[in-house]
């Protein structure tokens, strides 16, 4: 039998306050047993599970792995609004004046991620 992906674990200064963002911005929730202060915070979303620990080393260099999200609900500029209000900062903007391309923000410790078009925006070209 093959191995399953449990969680995805995002190493953190502050695993509560950023599990938080990451929660709001997925829809997600936080585990009921986690509090400020715990060295480590749980985010259970509809599609998958991160896990943020506490780290001591602070992140220096560009991430290796990073997330893509994929609006639902709303559009990718929508999207990109709303996460910034959230606390996400710009690192890229990519879009291009045909509609396509992606936006690539920082959380709240500097994590990069992205945000590509919804699935409604890619069907309509």
């Amino acid at each position: 039998m093959s191995s399953s992906i449990r969680h995805v674990t995002i190493d953190a200064a502050d695993p509560f306050v950023l599990a938080g963002f990451w929660a709001q911005a997925l829809d997600g929730s936080l585990a009921d047993d986690d509090f400020p202060g715990d060295p480590e915070a749980v985010v259970t979303t509809a599609a998958a599970t991160l896990l943020f620990v506490r780290v001591d080393d602070r992140k220096a260099m560009k991430n290796r792995v990073h997330l893509d999200l994929q609006p639902q609900d709303r559009t990718r500029d929508e999207e990109v609004e709303r996460l910034l209000s959230l606390g996400a900062t710009l690192q890229g903007d990519h879009r291009r004046p045909d509609g396509t391309g992606w936006v690539t923000l920082y959380d709240p410790e500097g994590n990069e991620f992205c945000v590509e078009r919804s699935a409604a925006e890619l069907a309509n070209g």
